[in-house]
């Protein structure tokens, strides 16, 4: 049972939660916060005191306003008082947490009808040994072979009408309830796997319940069975009153370049014929007429792939400022009602930064673009450039038309035509920036020009789909410099954490670890590291660049990452990381309306996702010794 020491909580926890957001996050800003969390995941080790704990947060629960979301750092500070009073050990922390904020969910998850709802279960329940089932890119497929309790789980939750999906992580389920087919989501996993993956569902406003696995082996781990039949089993009970969730903008973002939507906003004036699942290819299109075939191509690129979100800060920040009813109980009927000028706008920032992305594409001879061929390696390098054109043409269209019964003004358009072409030439800066750097003979950079081309890279997307929205609800003078100081910190700690990213790969879009290294592109990580090495080490990490036919792309990595940890760069990368972060907190603690404050809190918490820190792989280097490497 839990020590009679926790008896004060009730009092500190209803506290806690009078406080308002805004003191929260800056409570948050002030720790030194982002640390490492794997000491803070152990689970109660029996069933008696995992119940009693069980149990208290449900009593604490009760006590939380459930107008909005719990962040994850309210999570973290009910959990850690709650912890703290009852004199239990702080490595329940993580645990705790997911007790909490499931009981935070649970009156919210009975009001979606079952068949409305995903159960999602992990591999690591199936018995390791034998397993028959089959993958697909959804998860396993279950053959029931009664070897474990997954199909026991899977029957009882598909009898109540669940989509059942037995898969990890984050993305497959966002897309999943963007895609409209389901608005609550109950879950088993581990806690290495919630922290990740639960906690954008969270975030978004999107009921969750989850119940942790015992162990995080990944191999025939075991669950509290009756807890997770308890919890497919709540029952259905409408309800009129529900949390704020961004699920419904999430989703009409994406909407917005389903093909019917693109009809309506950008009408296709040359072809009609439909976009097709795959990729088009110069054999698809073979028998457009060549006049249309450029709409075509650009058409299918703007549908495909993409998080869509920089159309949902735009129409997010537009709801934020008109009330933000696209949150509220009839938030589909809401977003519905958004002016064509408002969802226009919001395509016209994707549509630029899909053109964008072909010119990338180009210019740094990236093969793949989300998980296919990219543009200029299916129809050459002309055509890619001129659909990149197009595309920003595109755009601009998009701008200029108005509806005779188009409630924005002239003036507001031109604002955000003006946001938008600030925010176009300024990329450009950052982008030329980086191309000259990688196409010159030297390698010095300092870490203050990396951020330098960070701020024009990375921030004037966030800072113009914010802007726009602010500025098509109504007078946004007030909010230039903010907006502008909070997009700044947020694209600059974005593409610091991209750059980490991108140590590890990416297997949905087909990219290898140290794209950056082996692309010659100035990176935070490589200016950190020249910075901090020095002699002999610093030497060689300028010959992997200067002289890349030396060593196979495997020592090249591995030799890299060695010098990165010598240098601490991943280290002193995400102390910058957590200052931009805090600063962009600062920002927001002091907006108005509560909304807009709401909402980028959200942006850093979902932009932000800190990726794993790679770690050196050893080889051997007797063939390739530092005093007789070759010089250049």
């Amino acid at each position: 049972m839990i020590p009679p020491k926790e008896s004060g909580l009730s009092t500190a926890t209803t506290s806690n939660n009078t406080s308002t957001s805004a003191d929260t996050r800056a409570d948050s800003a002030a720790r030194p916060a982002r640390r490492k969390t794997s000491h803070l995941k152990d689970v109660p080790a029996t069933l008696e005191l995992r119940e009693s704990l069980r149990s208290r947060c449900a009593e604490v629960a009760k006590r939380i306003d459930r107008s909005v979301p719990l962040t994850k750092d309210q999570m973290e500070q009910i959990a850690r008082r709650f912890l703290e009073e009852a004199d239990l050990p702080e490595g329940y922390l993580g645990w705790m947490m997911v007790m909490i904020s499931s009981e935070f969910w649970k009156d919210q998850l009975a009001s979606v009808p079952p068949e409305r709802r995903l159960f999602l279960l992990p591999h690591c329940l199936k018995h390791a040994e034998g397993c028959p089932a089959e993958y697909d890119q959804f998860g396993m497929n279950c053959k029931e072979c009664g070897a474990c309790s997954i199909a026991d789980f899977r029957s009882i939750a598909e009898e109540m009408g669940y989509r059942v999906l037995v898969a990890e992580g984050s993305p497959v389920v966002l897309k999943i309830i963007i895609g409209g087919y389901v608005d609550a989501v109950v879950g088993v996993a581990c806690l290495n796997v919630l922290e990740k993956a639960i906690d954008k569902v969270l975030l978004a406003g999107i009921p969750c319940m989850a119940v942790p696995l015992l162990s995080s082996d990944c191999r025939n781990t075991k669950v509290d069975e009756s807890w997770v039949e308890q919890m497919i089993r709540t029952p259905y009970v409408p309800a009129t009153h529900q949390t704020k969730s961004y699920v419904h903008l999430m989703r009409a973002a994406s909407e917005l370049f389903a093909p019917d939507a693109m009809d309506e906003l950008a009408p296709r004036v040359r072809d009609q014929s439909p976009l097709g699942v795959n990729a088009v290819t110069p054999d698809s299109i073979a028998k457009l007429d060549t006049i249309a075939a450029t709409e075509h191509i650009a058409y299918d690129f703007l549908a495909r792939g993409g998080k869509h979100s920089r159309p949902f800060i735009t129409l997010a920040a537009y709801d934020a400022m008109t009330g933000g009813d696209c949150t509220g109980e009839s938030g589909a009927a809401a977003v519905g009602a958004m002016p064509i000028t408002v969802r226009r706008a919001a395509m016209s920032i994707e549509t630029f930064h899909k053109a964008s992305l072909v010119h990338d594409d180009i210019e740094d001879d990236d093969a793949f673009r989300y998980g296919q061929p990219a543009v200029h390696h299916r129809f050459g390098l002309p055509t890619a450039i001129n659909v990149g054109d197009y595309l920003i043409g595109l755009g601009y269209r998009l701008l200029s038309r108005r509806d005779a019964d188009d409630a924005i003004s002239s003036e507001a358009r031109v604002d955000v035509l003006d946001a938008l072409a600030t925010a176009h030439t300024r990329l450009a800066e950052g982008q030329g920036a980086e191309l000259l750097w990688r196409d010159s003979k030297s390698r010095q950079l300092s870490p203050l020009d990396a951020l330098k081309v960070y701020a024009l890279k990375t921030s004037p997307a966030f800072e113009a789909a914010l802007y726009s929205g602010i500025r098509l609800a109504g007078d946004a003078e007030a909010y230039r410099k903010p907006i502008r100081d909070f997009s700044r910190n947020l694209g600059v700690a974005f593409q610091i954490l991209n750059d980490i990213g991108d140590w590890t790969g990416d297997d949905h879009n087909k990219l290898a670890a140290g794209g950056d290294l082996f692309g010659g592109r100035p990176t935070i990580l490589w200016a950190l590291a020249l910075e901090a090495l020095q002699g002999d080490e610093r030497a060689l990490l300028i010959r992997l660049v200067e002289n890349p036919a030396a060593y196979s792309d495997t020592e090249r990595l591995a030799i890299a990452t060695r010098l990165y940890h010598s240098a601490g760069v991943f280290d002193t990368a995400m102390q910058l990381v957590d200052k931009h972060q805090a600063r962009a907190e600062m920002v927001a603690d002091e907006l108005e309306p509560e909304s807009l404050r709401r909402l980028l809190y959200f942006l850093v918490d979902t932009v932000l996702e800190r990726p794993e820190v790679p770690t050196p792989t050893v080889i051997s280097l007797s063939s390739v010794p530092v005093n007789s490497l070759p010089v250049v």
